[in-house]
């Protein structure tokens, strides 16, 4: 099967942003012409005209860019199924344009074992679409004592390890992990939260005491995130840091990175969009962990995005039902659905000119591989991992008739501009509008 897609101005930040065709042959990227090039040629000549392809895909005025990456998502299989599946995460991160995603061990019974990380890979190859790649746990049943084994983990094909979900409380646990996890080349995804601080159940500050809601202080985050690259320099091992949301969190960071510590961060679309002032009429949808900030939390992730302290931007989809969302605030469970909505809310940094197109891809595409890892970009030779994004196409993002099982967004009937409107998978369209 050969596959053409014309006339796209591909993007491959640090290699290529001009309008080209690409051939793909079978599951692999095997011409690159650029335009610019075959418009100094003497006689008219196209990839079309000198390979016929079986299928093509005018992608004039729409961006084509390597597949995007999304390294944290929560897909519930096994053990809470009535939440999401594997099979409805991969339709969802599908239509949100993801080619890979990274699932987190918090399910039930935990990843923390071969059989668990085989089963998830197992259950995602079936449906020959999004490469779901499983991040193991650091510690055994996500309880902070006992670390896993992690050679086990990485044969199965576990790709990173974190407790996600809860911190790792342990310092010297934590060291141990780093020490034992850099012998194999996987990836530490830290969750930074100091649990003594952190029981309340929204941002400390005006907008929880005006609600009569225990709040959860910037302080909860950043103390274990200093602690978390102090173990990094003190090991020499990389530890990448979830869900960036605090000032303090990004000023320790850049200062680490300022000095040569190896830590990488990501942040998640909610905390540049909104903040705890969002927090509407008690919505348990805008409730998540760590909760949404201040302005001046916002201004600084965006800043640490625009200046390179945050390498990735990932949704943290956390879906829920009905059962844990439609309850009083205190005792609704944290967290929001968010591959469907992630591309579309970041091209909104790019719309307001906050970061390029190039920035952008680099933090939802190639820094979540390079962290990991794996490979990433579009050049002969590779897998034909695409997103094809129409930049100007308007939509009303509705999560009623979302892939997601579940509804659980603030982000429900928020109109938008651009869309991922083409997703392929080592050469075979798995979404299209």
């Amino acid at each position: 099967m050969r596959t053409l897609i014309k006339n796209g101005t591909v993007i491959d930040p640090g290699h290529i942003h001009e309008i080209a065709d690409i051939l793909i042959e079978g599951s692999i990227v095997t011409r690159i012409d650029k335009h610019a090039d075959m418009g100094r040629l003497t006689a008219p000549d196209t990839t079309e005209s000198r390979i016929q392809p079986d299928h093509v895909i005018d992608a004039a005025g729409l961006w084509v860019v390597p597949g995007l990456m999304d390294m944290h998502v929560h897909l519930r299989e096994p053990g809470e199924e009535y939440k999401e599946t594997i099979a409805s995460g991969i339709s969802a991160a599908a239509a949100g344009g993801f080619t890979r995603i990274c699932c987190m061990p918090n399910t039930r019974p935990v990843n923390d074992n071969r059989q668990i990380t085989e089963f998830i890979i197992h259950e995602s190859q079936k449906l020959a679409s999004v490469r779901v790649l499983p991040v193991a746990a650091i510690s055994k049943n996500l309880e902070g004592i006992e670390i896993c084994e992690y050679g086990e983990l990485m044969d199965a094909g576990a790709v990173a390890l974190s407790d996600d979900g809860r911190p790792l409380v342990d310092s010297l646990l934590m060291r141990r992990a780093l020490e034992y996890s850099k012998s194999m080349g996987l990836r530490i995804i830290s969750h930074c939260e100091e649990p003594t601080l952190a029981k309340g159940v929204m941002n400390e500050g005006p907008a929880a005491t005006a609600k009569g809601l225990s709040g959860i202080p910037n302080a909860a985050e950043s103390i274990m995130v200093m602690r978390d690259i102090a173990l990094s320099e003190l090991t020499g091992v990389p530890v990448h840091i979830a869900h960036v949301s605090a000032l303090e969190s990004i000023r320790a960071i850049r200062d680490a990175k300022a000095r040569g510590v190896s830590v990488t961060a990501e942040t998640a679309p909610h905390y540049f969009t909104l903040t705890d002032t969002d927090v509407a009429a008690y919505d348990t949808h805008a409730k998540m962990n760590p909760p949404l900030r201040s302005e001046k939390d916002r201004d600084a992730v965006c800043q640490g995005l625009v200046d390179g302290t945050i390498d990735v931007i990932a949704s943290d989809h956390a879906p829920h039902s009905r059962l844990e969302k439609e309850v009083a605030f205190d005792a609704a469970a944290f967290g929001i659905i968010g591959l469907e909505t992630s591309l579309a809310l970041s091209l909104r940094l790019v719309i307001k000119k906050v970061l390029t197109i190039e920035q952008l891809i680099t933090k939802m595409a190639l820094n979540p591989a390079r962290i990991l890892g794996l490979p990433c970009g579009i050049s002969q030779g590779l897998s034909a991992d695409l997103t094809i994004i129409d930049p100007d196409m308007p939509h009303v993002y509705s999560a009623e008739t979302g892939f997601s099982k579940s509804r659980n967004t603030p982000f429900d009937g928020w109109k938008f501009t651009g869309r991922s409107v083409y997703t392929i998978v080592g050469g075979k369209i798995i979404f299209n509008l």
